[in-house]
């Protein structure tokens, strides 16, 4: 038996091959190199476009090296190169904060309920897992096959470190296919992790209508003990809750969290609270409302105990991602350290067991709560410190982030006017660094907390899978175009404006856009009102269907939109998903008009995410600062080769057709990102009625905004039944003015068969 026979032996047993619930495809558990042909066709019309943050290589001892002018490292690499690899390596880091929090709280489980506990996701839901199957090509039925999901991840990540190494990859685009496959291993993850929570903590699953939950400061009751949470692993909330409910105390206690910890918790408790995105952490913790704070991984702020001894406040630390360099007391007994904390003997402690350390928030909140005197700078108090800034430094607002006039607005609150503190702090994303440069040490930060924290919102509580029965209802319109697009807007909240995810959002949930948020975009979207005071929450439908805004759960809960993609090529189109990869992808690519939004991106996990649905076929669109992540993927539109297979005859067409237009890009505004999103979702697949409405979608944006036609619009107009029906005479007008000719369509638009591949093009059709 060969190498491979063997390897792929070793496979079956893993995946179960012989269970027949489908055939297995060509790429089961694949390797890091398996899929390399699909990345480099993607690359060949969307080609990496690369905006270095730094020209210098400093990862060996050789250097550091200058690779601006063509230059090259000692080592040979060069400045694309390099670039790739820090790409790869951000991705891995992202990934990897994934996949640990899928390790811990799959283990968490097997731990409480065994490994043989079942996958139980409701009679909604009979494709549990569709990345999973899709990648694996593994039928998850238990926690025990969701470990094994887990082990896949970790064995290939070991291949892509080593990758990184000095003296090892000399190529950008194979870097980039590395960093495709560590995306599409950090869906794996993603999918592995949400599954065990929902199945495990009995998250809500095959429910549309989810409850609608506090969100935003105002909510807080500060006369309860408040213990505030920060992460995203929910274990140690959601014992808390089981504390609280075993002992009567769930009306008595204010459990309060901070970004994806904060939703998953209200996913197991509708009473806690979600306080806001990230972006709002230091805010929050500078007012000492808490009275205890427990942290557990990812995107945690590295100086909580810092910011806890300022305030008073205990702090619990029990991830071993992030132990602050606390006194591990996990070994002494529970009422032992609650003792040593209500003290003062150590207030700051590291408890690595979830379910100690929720115990002793409990009781340290109680015992230390009617001690302490909470409250947030009245208005007045704010006024009276803001007039001690004398503005005319500048230094805050030259080192703020975002460039934001806080000089101006904290000067202005001096004079008794709050108005610009308060619009800034929709803008802020909570850096602190103009505190840091004020030469009259003002708490411009809790300046703007006095200015703008009493606001009250609604966020839907995350739903999770996205049900079968509702792929079948909206499969059809979605691949014919006649419901225009899935947007998915997940991430985190490095925004230009807090307000800005809410108004794209509802501004193509009223176009009848399906729309799906997670983590820190869905707090955000719902941190915004209408006239009536309504949340977006509270003015669509919460169903995956035309017009419908979704909250799918946590960071970890995106795995659903992608696998909602895969479900609609596998239950609606019927093409087996078992390990076939580039089939599913090849369909997503090519006829679901689906586009995922990062418009806060700031961290490696967003990257990964963002790597991992491109890979999948669906294109990327970042807010201002995902120019930092160094690379987009664009096409040079009319100027590439747009050639595909027919799937019913099986020859190749120039379609001529820039669709969809790019695979990663990164706009500055929100107007623009919209008319953006609208062209990402055209897919060659449209029917004549999809694009015709669709193309409405682009042309009514761009009028309201630009004023005239769009002056692209030739490339998405391939015959003239395309044009909208409203735009029809004007369209015609402008077409023959640019020359425009006839393109062809394609009902069965496939690009297997464009490169070397063992998927044959008669596999796409069903």
């Amino acid at each position: 038996m060969s190498k491979t026979e063997k390897l792929r032996e070793k496979i079956n047993e893993i995946i179960r091959a012989e269970e027949s619930w489908e055939a297995v495809g060509q790429t089961p558990m694949p390797r890091v190199t398996d899929l390399r042909n699909w990345d480099f066709r993607l690359m060949k019309t969307y080609r990496p476009f690369y905006a270095p943050f730094c020209d210098l290589c400093c990862l060996c001892n050789f250097g550091k090296c200058d690779l601006t002018q063509d230059r090259k490292g000692a080592c040979g690499i060069d400045m694309a190169t390099q670039q790739a690899r820090m790409i790869l390596i951000a991705c891995l880091m992202g990934a990897a904060a994934h996949g640990a929090h899928g390790r811990h709280l799959i283990e968490h489980l097997i731990e409480k309920h065994g490994e043989d506990y079942p996958l139980v996701l409701g009679d909604q839901v009979n494709v549990e897992a569709p990345i999973i199957r899709t990648v694996l090509g593994l039928k998850p039925q238990t926690l025990g096959d969701l470990r094994k999901a887990v082990e896949y991840v970790e064995r290939e990540f070991i291949h892509l470190v080593a990758a990184t190494h000095t003296g090892q990859e000399g190529s950008n685009l194979d870097y980039e296919s590395k960093a495709f496959h560590c995306g599409m291993l950090d869906h794996v993850a993603l999918e592995a992790c949400d599954l065990a929570q929902i199945t495990g903590f009995n998250y809500p699953t095959s429910v549309v209508e989810t409850p609608l939950v506090e969100l935003g400061w105002g909510t807080i009751d500060r006369t309860k003990p408040v213990i505030l949470l920060v992460g995203h692993n929910a274990a140690a909330a959601n014992s808390m809750t089981d504390y609280l409910r075993k002992n009567n105390l769930l009306d008595q206690v204010e459990l309060a969290g901070i970004c994806c910890t904060a939703l998953d918790a209200t996913r197991y408790n509708a009473g806690a609270k979600v306080v806001g995105p990230l972006a709002q952490q230091r805010f929050f913790l500078k007012t000492g409302l808490a009275d205890v704070i427990v942290t557990d991984e990812q995107c945690v702020l590295t100086d909580i105990p810092a910011l806890a001894g300022e305030t008073g406040a205990a702090l619990i630390a029990w991830s071993d991602k992030i132990c602050y360099g606390l006194d591990n007391v996990t070994e002494k007994e529970t009422d032992e350290i609650v003792k040593m904390i209500v003290a003062g003997e150590k207030k700051q402690v590291l408890v690595l067991d979830s379910d100690k350390a929720a115990e002793v928030a409990v009781k340290v909140a109680l015992a230390l709560a009617p001690a302490r005197k909470k409250f947030i700078l009245s208005p007045a108090q704010a006024v009276e410190i803001a007039g001690r800034c004398r503005e005319k430094c500048e230094k805050c607002h030259q080192n703020c982030a975002n460039l934001l006039p806080v000089g101006t607005a904290v000067s202005r609150a001096g004079e008794g006017d709050l108005e610009p503190l308060a619009k800034l702090f929709r803008k802020c994303v909570g850096c602190g660094k103009c505190e840091e440069v004020c030469d009259f040490n003002l708490p411009i930060l809790k300046l703007m907390a006095a200015a703008a924290s009493a606001e009250k919102y609604k966020v839907r509580v995350g739903r999770g899978p996205i049900h079968d029965v509702e792929i079948r209802k909206v499969g059809s319109p979605i691949v014919l175009g006649t419901i225009p697009g899935v947007v998915l807007f997940a991430g985190c909240s490095n925004y230009p404006d807090i307000g800005d995810v809410a108004w794209m959002a509802e501004e193509l949930a009223r176009r009848k856009y399906i729309v799906c948020l997670s983590g820190c975009a869905a707090m955000a979207a719902g941190m915004y009102k209408d006239a009536e005071g309504r949340t977006i929450y509270e003015k669509y439908p919460p169903s995956f269907d035309a017009g419908g805004v979704l909250n799918v759960g946590s960071c970890v809960s995106n795995a659903h939109v992608v696998g909602a993609a895969i479900k609609i090529a596998n239950i609606f189109a019927n093409l087996p998903s078992r390990a076939n990869y580039e089939l599913i992808a090849d369909y997503i690519l090519n006829r679901v008009g689906a586009c995922a939004v990062v418009w806060g991106p700031y961290s490696q996990k967003a990257l990964a995410i963002g790597t991992g649905a491109i890979r999948w076929g669906i294109p990327l669109l970042l807010g201002p600062h995902g120019a930092k992540y160094r690379r987009l993927f664009m096409s040079k539109k009319e100027y590439d080769d747009w050639t595909v297979i027919d799937g019913r005859t099986e020859q190749l067409v120039d379609t001529r057709e820039p669709t969809p237009e790019h695979m990663a890009i990164v706009v500055e505004t929100r107007e623009r990102a919209l008319l953006t999103i609208i062209k990402l979702c055209m897919r060659r697949n449209d029917t004549a009625p999809g694009r015709a409405i669709k193309l409405h979608q682009y042309i009514s944006v761009y009028k309201e905004h630009l004023g005239t036609l769009p002056d692209d619009l030739q490339n998405f107009v391939r015959t003239e039944r395309d044009a909208p029906l409203v735009y029809k005479k004007e369209v015609l007008a402008y077409l023959n003015e640019v020359g425009w000719q006839p393109k062809p369509t394609l009902s069965l638009p496939t690009i297997i068969g464009t490169y070397e591949t063992k998927v044959p093009v008669s596999a796409t059709v069903k």
